[in-house]
C-alpha cells in the first residue's frame, strides 16, 4: 500500500483557507492570527505533517548540515569535541554529519567530495595524520564553505583554527621530569608528518636544551598510529637501549599505558626507576595503577570555541582573512607514574 505524505495543500483543504495562509501560519508569521496559527498546527499535528527540509533547503539555500571531519571517534578526546560542537549546534537546529578518515588522506578527500555533494553548509575538520596537502580544503573555502581546523593544525593552509600549545605541553611535561630527576627523558613521538607530532617533538628538545641535556635520537621512537597495540614495539625498543631511559613522554595517554604495560613486564618500577607522562588525560588515565601523569587538553572547550566561530563564518557575507587562530593553554597534572619534585 503506498503510504500518502501530507502536503500543505491538504491542511489548507481541511481548514478551507489558501495554501499560503498555511504556510505562514506555520512559520509563525507576524500577519496571521494567533487562532489562525493554533488552528493550522493542530490540524498539520492531526495529519501527521512534516516538513519538506529539502524543498526548504532549496528555497534558503541552506541545508542547516555541518560537515564533522575527524580521524577517529573512539576516543574521548574526539567525542568530547564533537558533543561540544552538538551542544552548540542542536539548538540553532543544525545536524551534524559525523565522518571518520581513519588517518588516510585518500578517505579524507574523498568525504569532503560527499559532503559537498550533500550541500554542507560548513565543515569542522581535524586532519588525518597523513594529510599534508589541503587543495580539498581550499576547494570548499573557494566555493564559499567555511571550514574549521581543530587540535591538528593545516601547516600552509590558512583559515579559522582551534588549537592546543602542543610545544609548550611537551615543554612543560618533560622540563618536569628532569626537574624531578630523570636525566635520560626518552619520547614516543607520533606519526611524522602530524602537526602536534612536529610540536610537541619541539617542545621535547626545548626542554633538554634549557637543562644542558644532550640531544639523543636513539631516544626518540615513532609510533605509527595511536592504539596500543602501536606504543608497544617503539616502547620495547627505548627498554633495550643501553642506558636504559628513565623517563618516557608519550605522545598521547594511549602511547604512554603502552610503555607503562610494558616496563611493568620487564620488572622495572614506575616511579622509581622509570617515570611517564603521557598527553590528553583521558578519563581512564587516573584509573590506572598507578595513575598516569598527563598534560590536560580542554577538549570540550575546544569544540565550543570551534562551532561557535563557525557560526559566525556562517552569518557573514564573504570569507576574507584575517582568519581567526585561537590557541588554547594546556595543564600538566602530576600523578603516581613519575616522581614528584
Amino acid at each position: 500500500m503506498e503510504k500518502k505524505i501530507t502536503t500543505l495543500k491538504d491542511i489548507a483543504k481541511e481548514l478551507k483557507v489558501s495554501i499560503a495562509t498555511v504556510s505562514r501560519a506555520l512559520q509563525n508569521k507576524a500577519e496571521i492570527s494567533v487562532q489562525t496559527k493554533r488552528r493550522v498546527k493542530a490540524m498539520a499535528r492531526k495529519l501527521n505533517y512534516q516538513p519538506n527540509l529539502l524543498a526548504q533547503s532549496l528555497l534558503n539555500k541552506r541545508t542547516n548540515t555541518i560537515g564533522v571531519v575527524v580521524p577517529e571517534i573512539k576516543s574521548h578526546f574526539f567525542a568530547s569535541i564533537i558533543m561540544g560542537f552538538k551542544d552548540v549546534l542542536r539548538p540553532l537546529n543544525y545536524n551534524l554529519m559525523v565522518c571518520q578518515s581513519e588517518e588516510s588522506y585518500k578517505d579524507e578527500v574523498k568525504i569532503f567530495e560527499n559532503l559537498l555533494r550533500v550541500q554542507v553548509d560548513g565543515i569542522l575538520v581535524s586532519p588525518s595524520s597523513a594529510t599534508t596537502k589541503f587543495d580539498h580544503f581550499l576547494n570548499l573555502q573557494k566555493k564559499g564553505i567555511p571550514v574549521v581546523v581543530f587540535d591538528r593544525d593545516s601547516l600552509g593552509f590558512e583559515t579559522d583554527k582551534v588549537l592546543v600549545d602542543d610545544y609548550m605541553g611537551a615543554f612543560q611535561a618533560v622540563d618536569y621530569l628532569i626537574q624531578s630527576g630523570c636525566k635520560r627523558v626518552a619520547h614516543l613521538a607520533g606519526p611524522h608528518k602530524l602537526s602536534t607530532t612536529k610540536h610537541r617533538l619541539e617542545g621535547y628538545v626545548d626542554a633538554l636544551k634549557k637543562n644542558n641535556i644532550p640531544y639523543d635520537e636513539a631516544y626518540i621512537e615513532h609510533v605509527k598510529g595511536f592504539s596500543h597495540d602501536d606504543g608497544l614495539k617503539p616502547a620495547k625498543n627505548l627498554m633495550k637501549l643501553n642506558p636504559q631511559p628513565d623517563a618516557i613522554f608519550a605522545i598521547n595517554d594511549c602511547i604512554a599505558i603502552s610503555a607503562m604495560h610494558v616496563v611493568k613486564k620487564l620488572n622495572l618500577h614506575i616511579p622509581d626507576q622509570v617515570s611517564i607522562v603521557g598527553f590528553d588525560d583521558e578519563p581512564h588515565s587516573k584509573y590506572f595503577t598507578p595513575a598516569l601523569s598527563t598534560v590536560w587538553q580542554p577538549v570540550y572547550s575546544i569544540g565550543i570555541l570551534a562551532a561557535k566561530i563557525l557560526l559566525k563564518q556562517l552569518q557573514a557575507e564573504t570569507l576574507e582573512p584575517p582568519f581567526r587562530k585561537e590557541i588554547f593553554t594546556p595543564e600538566l597534572l602530576i600523578r603516581a607514574s613519575s616522581k614528584k619534585i
